[in-house]
Formats: structure tokens, C-alpha cells, sequence
């Protein structure tokens, strides 16, 4: 059975109707399927899930972490939600920041869909806008590794080309600084192949002018 076929016979079970797309219920984030919160909030009246009193595991000014347990006929469920800001919960110009309402949101969604057996099939809205900023800083990371290699290239590149002395361009690349350097910068070997390339050209030019100046 397909998620969406899961997904469906859930949603018609507690009375909700199964609209994908924009403007609908259900839709697709980075190919996963994603549960309006609201939509789980009717699921979780129309079933009948109960909630305990939330505990605050962790209170700060731009964080907060909620333990949540609910109930459905005799099974129990908990989870965790969490909201930091500007990591896993992202705010705009001056829009306000509720952490609180956001980690309790994500920790009650993750209990309904766990009670319902979509939990790993889908998941809820809140949780979305968690992984999509995960997903945001970790393409961010490494778009920034990206251009400082790009950087090292360049300043590869320069230094080639102006070195003037054949046997010190030589032993800066077999040298082991080089080496480490092209590690930390995580060169790609296609990236190191054209940098060798380079560094030959630069050598037989030197060489050929050292000959021209020895005749």
C-alpha cells in the first residue's frame, strides 16, 4: 500500500476528506508527505485522543522543548517537540517568535500521527517547517564549502601563474602543506587534476625560459 492510499483510508476514517495539492490537506515536502496541522487537530477530536499535561524540559528565550503524551482508547503515545530559533523554527522581518506554541504544536502532531499509525508514513505541518530548515541550513553549509573552494581555487591559480622559480613551484606541490591544504578544502579530484595541469603548464614555461637564458 502506497503512503497516499494509507494516508487516505486514515483521513476518510475520522471524517476528513483526502485533497492533495496546493490549497489542500495533504501535500509533498522534498518528496515526503505532509498533514495539515490543523486537519490533525479535527482527527485528534473526531478520534477521541486525550492529552496529558504538557512537560517543559527545556525554557529559554528563543528555545523551548515540550514532552507530550496522549491517549487513544487503551494506547499511549509520547513525543518531544522542539523550537530554536533560526535553526529548526524560522521567523521573518518582525514577526514574533512563539517557540512555546510552536514545540507543543510539533509534539502533539508527532503524538496524533503516532495514534493514528501514520507516524513514519507522514508527517504534520509543524514538522515540515522543522525539516525544511534542517534541510535549508545543511544546503547553506554547504553552498559556503562550495565557494571557499572556489576561493582556494582562485588563490591556487594566481600563485601559480606568478611563481617565477621552477624548483619552488615543484616542491610546493608535491609538498605535503599542499596536500593537507587541498584536503581541508575538500577538492574534488577532477578540481586537483586541473590544478596539476596548471602547475606542468607553469613548469615547462619556467624551464623553457631558463634555457633561453642559459644560450
Amino acid at each position: 500500500m502506497s503512503a497516499n492510499d494509507k494516508i487516505r483510508l486514515v483521513l476518510e476514517k475520522y471524517g476528513e476528506e483526502f485533497t492533495e495539492g496546493q490549497g489542500g490537506n495533504v501535500w509533498r515536502v522534498q518528496g515526503t508527505p505532509v498533514i495539515a496541522h490543523k486537519t490533525l487537530e479535527r482527527i485528534a477530536a473526531q478520534a477521541g485522543i486525550t492529552f496529558d499535561l504538557p512537560t517543559i524540559l527545556r525554557s529559554e528565550r528563543d528555545e523551548a522543548v515540550i514532552l507530550v503524551a496522549g491517549k487513544l482508547n487503551d494506547r499511549r503515545e509520547w513525543s518531544i517537540g522542539e523550537a530554536l530559533v533560526n535553526v529548526n523554527y524560522r521567523v521573518s522581518g518582525k514577526q514574533a517568535a512563539y517557540v512555546y506554541a510552536m514545540a507543543e504544536k510539533r509534539a502533539k502532531d508527532r503524538v496524533i500521527l503516532k495514534l493514528v499509525e501514520l507516524h513514519g508514513v507522514a508527517f504534520s505541518e509543524e514538522e515540515a517547517d522543522e525539516f525544511k530548515g534542517q534541510a535549508g541550513a545543511a544546503q547553506s553549509e554547504q553552498d559556503e564549502a562550495a565557494e571557499a573552494a572556489r576561493r582556494f581555487i582562485a588563490d591556487c591559480e594566481r600563485a601559480i601563474d606568478a611563481e617565477d622559480d621552477r624548483d619552488t613551484l615543484i616542491g610546493w606541490w608535491n609538498g605535503q602543506g599542499r596536500k593537507d591544504s587541498f584536503r581541508a578544502n575538500r577538492l574534488t579530484a577532477d578540481e586537483g587534476k586541473a590544478l596539476a595541469e596548471r602547475v606542468r603548464q607553469r613548469a615547462e614555461a619556467l624551464a623553457a625560459g631558463n634555457a633561453r637564458a642559459a644560450a
